[in-house]
């Protein structure tokens, strides 16, 4: 037995039903050591400098993580990408047609404090620097929120983040458009100083080989059209989708202790939405972050995030440490 097989025999590809026994799964399941196994032989890209700019605020990262979680992930991803490629080459050569290739778009799922931010940035990083040195273009959610004025004035600011606050036909006809291989897609920048959507401001996708789409609810079903002409679902348009997942009491926990550190910063500019919350004690901190913690993003969790973490074609499961310690990847 090979070291590798050794290591990937920790894989388990079954899961528990009520009574305790085994069932079928969907998912087969890797502890951290197996997943870590399949990085093989693929280098290293990324050096400590990167990690600064790829961390997210009170999130941990670092090399080892990259190489025991990421890389295997890039891994797999590339080989989902190359054969998506060529595919799409042969069925251009079937069809007689000579359309350029369409991107190809991957989800990033998961509750507010997980850390998608992280994972998007890393997974970008990664996919860029394979050897073919793909175009690979970051896009989140936040920017297809309704502006403030709006949600204020339709009293959806404590629904911030549900999926009633996001302008839902912008963000599919966004994401229609990429997969159509339109040049110079817009979409709107969100800013969370000012809580807002920034005026004027886009960030432009161009045929990128790769899209990577991040935000709370982008494997939200939606309602379907009675006319059949639209497109439901968001997820409808990605061709690979990841969830990141932690349990409840630590997510509570990472986003208190997110609050206190902007609490310490961010929130100190004037300019901040959350301005006001500088000038509250520890007490008082921990309390409003509780709050808003109790009555927003655990009911968004629970209502509409956590319902969707089975439609991912990949789950990255997060222990109290930050770091990964199980990967569930859908079967195909």
């Amino acid at each position: 037995m090979t070291p590798n097989s050794r290591h990937l025999a920790h894989a388990r590809n079954i899961s528990a039903d009520d009574n305790g026994g085994p069932e079928p799964s969907p998912y087969q399941r890797f502890t951290r050591l197996a997943w870590a196994a399949l990085r093989e032989h693929t280098p290293g890209t990324l050096q400590p400098e990167d990690l600064a700019r790829l961390r997210s605020l009170n999130d941990r990262l670092d090399l080892r993580e990259i190489d025991e979680i990421y890389l295997p992930l890039s891994r797999l991803l590339a080989l989902h990408v190359a054969a998506s490629q060529a595919l799409s080459q042969g069925r251009r050569r079937f069809l007689g047609t000579s359309d350029g290739r369409v991107p190809y778009i991957i989800g990033i799922a998961g509750s507010v404090a997980v850390g998608k931010s992280t994972t998007a940035r890393v997974l970008q990083a990664l996919l860029a620097r394979w050897p073919d040195m793909p175009k690979v273009d970051l896009v989140t959610t936040d920017g297809f929120l309704f502006p403030k004025a709006v949600l204020e004035r339709e009293q959806l600011m404590e629904r911030k983040g549900f999926p009633e606050s996001y302008d839902m036909p912008a963000l599919r006809r966004f994401l229609h458009d990429v997969k159509a291989g339109k040049r110079h897609v817009a979409a709107p920048v969100y800013s969370h100083l000012t809580y807002d959507v920034i005026p004027g401001e886009q960030v432009v996708v161009d045929r990128p080989d790769i899209l990577i789409f991040e935000g709370l609810n982008v494997l939200q079903p939606a309602r379907l059209p009675r006319d059949g002409k639209a497109i439901p679902f968001v997820s409808d348009f990605f061709d690979f989708s990841i969830y990141v997942d932690a349990d409840e009491d630590v997510l509570k926990r990472w986003y208190i202790a997110r609050f206190m550190t902007l609490r310490q910063t961010t929130f100190r500019d004037p300019r901040s939405h959350f301005h006001k919350y500088a000038a509250l004690d520890e007490d008082e901190a921990v309390a409003t972050a509780t709050s808003i913690w109790n009555r927003i993003n655990l009911v968004n969790l629970r209502e509409n995030i956590l319902p969707t973490r089975q439609r991912a074609n990949l789950i990255l499961h997060k222990g109290q440490s930050h770091l990964v310690n199980e990967v569930m990847l859908r079967k195909l």
